[in-house]
């Protein structure tokens, strides 16, 4: 599992909205295998990463941007998704174990074999996944 700091995280990001953007310098965050657990990512736009199991137990994504993003086989184990925009995402074999889902969109994402086992679907949009 490979791990990095606060600050690595920060320029991802930034260079990840930088390539979103269409910017000089931008490139698409690619979090493969990454320790995530816990981070703070809250309302951040992560649309079309690779987020290839890389472990969110515990994150908080509320309100996060995970529209096309690659969510294959990813942990989020107790993470807090609600308001978050799962739209499209490849969300096969996740684990979303107690995961709060309240109000995510999920419309068109691939749950193919997911674990939801606990999870907290209320009012989430999940009509139409795949």
């Amino acid at each position: 599992m490979r791990t990095i700091s606060k600050d690595e995280l920060f320029d991802i990001l930034k260079k990840h909205k930088m390539w979103i953007n269409g910017e000089v310098g931008g490139v698409r965050a690619d979090l493969y295998g990454t320790d995530l657990r816990m981070a703070d990512l809250c309302e951040a736009d992560l649309r079309e990463a690779n987020l290839y199991r890389a472990d969110l137990c515990e994150a908080d994504l509320r309100g996060a941007n995970l529209y096309r993003a690659n969510l294959y086989r990813a942990n989020f184990y107790r993470a807090d998704l609600s308001g978050a925009d799962l739209r499209e995402a490849d969300l096969r074999e996740a684990d979303l174990r107690l995961a709060d889902l309240y109000d995510a969109n999920l419309r068109g994402a691939n749950p193919h074999e997911t674990n939801l086992r606990g999870t907290n679907p209320y009012e989430a949009e999940i009509r139409r996944a795949k």
